[in-house]
């Protein structure tokens, strides 16, 4: 369990560095083509920060509200508080708020920009469907994503597919005005059109690649928290049959989206198998993720 935390934070440390570095040769390559990258690099960070610190604050109630989720007593479900309290106090944390969202279909996801403001989502199907190890595998696995600071987290990740966006569409409004040929045109010929073609293929791509970065940052954060429930409740195979169980529950989450889908413990949205599909998941595999826990729990033995 050890080695899997470490490991998954080493990756994220990586994606996070080298998405960091995506942005900075992007800026490179857009003011050595128009002359005002350093000036677009910031006014496309300070619009993204603007965007992304409004998400940051009001997500959670957003997201609420979309999900059509309400708050409950804990007469109503003393089990879900008792589970949601136990772990918090094992994870060193604030108890969240409890919502549930009415829907049989077994699901959960948590929210909130940190522990103090943080909730736990899960819907009257997860209770219904899962046994109390499950449980309190699904609520250590949202537990986990709270310590983590994964809201936090995801939102820089919104902030610099937002930078590159913003640059990538700037730059190709530069070149096709003409301001990166007039440049191209001040340097060695050669060099002057390879920059040229690459400024004109970064454009393009980058905010593709910026969204695949983030979806990668996304994937390992799921892998993360995995492995950190299991090492809260000390009983990986509570949330491999839980991730088990979610994934073959044929009922719809009628109050999931687009825009929610990537909150929840499994994607709540049908997938469509193939190596290209996971590039663009936010989840990784079911499959993986409870071979990973399966192994944790065979190492314990």
């Amino acid at each position: 369990m050890y080695e899997q935390i470490t490991s998954n934070k080493v990756k994220s440390v990586f994606l996070v560095l080298f998405f960091v570095a995506f942005i900075f040769l992007l800026v490179w390559v857009f003011e050595e083509l128009t002359g005002w990258g350093r000036g677009g690099f910031i006014l496309a960070l300070v619009i993204s920060m603007v965007m992304a610190a409004g998400s940051y604050y009001y997500s959670d109630r957003i997201v609420l509200a979309i999900s059509r989720a309400r708050p409950v007593t804990r007469e109503e479900f003393p089990y879900l508080y008792h589970t949601v309290e136990g772990l918090a106090i094992a994870a060193g944390l604030p108890a969240p708020r409890c919502y549930v969202i009415e829907d049989t279909a077994p699901n959960a996801f948590a929210t909130g920009r940190n522990p103090k403001n943080a909730v736990i989502c899960v819907t009257t199907g997860l209770l219904q469907k899962m046994n109390r190890l499950e449980l309190e595998g699904v609520i250590a696995h949202e537990m986990s994503h709270i310590k983590n600071y994964d809201v936090l987290l995801q939102t820089v990740a919104v902030v610099m597919v937002g930078v590159v966006a913003l640059l990538s569409d700037w730059m190709l409004r530069s070149l096709w005005w003409g301001g990166g040929r007039r440049k191209s045109r001040d340097r060695s010929g050669n060099a002057g059109a390879i920059l040229l073609l690459v400024g004109i293929v970064l454009a393009i791509l980058s905010p593709l690649v910026a969204q695949l970065m983030q979806l990668a940052i996304s994937r390992r954060r799921e892998y993360l928290a995995d492995a950190s429930a299991a090492m809260l409740t000390r009983y990986p195979a509570g949330l491999a049959s839980a991730l088990r169980k979610i994934a073959a529950d044929p009922e719809p989450l009628e109050a999931a989206n687009k825009a929610t889908a990537h909150l929840y413990i499994v994607n709540p949205l049908k997938n469509i198998g193939g190596k290209m599909n996971k590039l663009f998941s936010t989840h990784p595999p079911i499959e993986e993720r409870i071979a990973a826990l399966e192994k944790m729990a065979l190492e314990r033995v």
